[in-house]
Parts: structure tokens; sequence; C-alpha cells
């Protein structure tokens, strides 16, 4: 039986790239691929793979919050979150919203195979790149809900508008994309920037950049 496996990602060459990897595997098929975290969420309750593939840095919804939701409402998929990052607190974020996995861009080419593979039998796969010292380090110090982290501090409604704004949608927007009246949106953003301590776009976009809820292009 093939392993079923969705790649969600923003970009079509690397997602591409992705799919010709795994697929050059007689025991592995991907079955969907997705632009942003949001489509990725709707579509793995439809089509249940065995794996997903997530970016960290994606529109509207981050592969992170994205991972939360899969993991509640898909709970037999194993998530392997993609990223560019390498920080700890990158790769702790992940592993606390329930990926099984954490490939580095870099090296995705050599190790997505192997990574979807172990984490499909129960194992988790982190990047070799990575080193698991400092892993261990950094859970020791600022294990469960002793992390000094903004993030921490907000409910999962305020990270989505969190990301939305710093993306730099207005409040309408974003009342459209998650279903809310306007008002409310805008209470959710004034509750999120006196949580962070923030009087302004620019100090949100900061922090988001940091988290890599959001990137540079």
């Amino acid at each position: 039986m093939n392993i079923t496996v969705f790649l969600a990602d923003d970009h079509a060459v690397l997602r591409e790239g992705l799919k010709l990897l795994l697929e050059s595997q007689n025991d592995i098929k991907v079955i969907g691929e997705a632009a942003n975290g949001r489509d990725a969420v709707r579509q793995a309750a439809k089509l249940r793979p065995d794996v997903i593939i997530m970016d960290i840095s994606m529109p509207e919804l981050n592969g992170i919050d994205a991972s939360y939701q899969i993991a509640e409402s898909c709970p037999s998929t194993k998530i392997i979150i993609l990223s560019m990052h390498s920080a700890p607190e990158h790769i702790l974020h992940s592993l606390k919203a329930g990926a099984r996995g954490y490939l580095l861009k870099e090296s995705a080419g050599k190790e997505v195979v192997q990574a979807v593979r172990t984490v499909h039998s129960g194992g988790r796969y982190l990047s070799r790149k990575i080193s698991d010292n400092l892993i261990d380090d950094y859970l020791q110090r600022y294990a469960g809900d002793d992390l000094d982290d903004p993030i921490s501090r907000l409910s999962p409604r305020e990270k989505e508008i969190m990301q939305l704004v710093a993306e730099g949608k207005s409040s309408m927007e974003i009342a459209n994309i998650i279903f809310l009246s306007p008002k409310t949106v805008e209470t959710y953003r004034s509750r999120l920037m006196q949580k962070l301590n923030v009087n302004d776009i620019a100090g949100l976009i900061k922090i988001a950049l940091k988290l890599g809820m959001i990137q540079l292009e």
C-alpha cells in the first residue's frame, strides 16, 4: 500500500521538485497540494493523507498554526515541517504543534524520502544538520508553559489574525477570510497587540518575522 503525501508550500517550483522526488519511489504517492496554510487545513480534512510536508512561512495561515488544526482534525496524519529556519524556537514550536518531523529546505532533496518513511512508521525525523544537543538544552531550559515566548500568550484565533495583519490585510479583508465581523476583528487585533506589548503594526511585523509566521520576499 502506498504512503499518501500532501504538499503545502507557497512556492510551486519547490512543490513540483518534492513531488518528483517522492513519486520516484514505488511506495509513495502525492495526492494533493496547497499554496497556503488555510487551504492545507481544508484539504487535509478531505483527503486524510498519511503524511503532510508543510512549509512554516505561508500566506493566510502559517505552517505551525495549520499544524495545530490538522493535528486536531486529522490525528492519524503525520506532519513534517519544512523550513529554512534552524533556530531552536522554530523547532520547538513545530514539535509542540504536533509535527513529527522537521526538515531544513537546504537538505530536503536528500532527506525527504527518509523523513516521510520515518514519520509514517511512527518515528520522529529531524534534519541531520540540526543539533540534538541544542534541542535538548532548549527543551530543558524552556519546557512546557514556562517558555518565555510572546506567541504562547495568544489564542489560536489571535495568532490567525496576527499573521493576517502582519501580511498587510485590512480588518474588512480579515473579516471576510475568517468569517467574523470587522468590529470583532478589531477587538482581537487590539487584544493581541496588548498581549504582545506592541504599539504599532511595525512591532507586530517584527515579531511575526522572528517567529517565521511571515517572511520577506
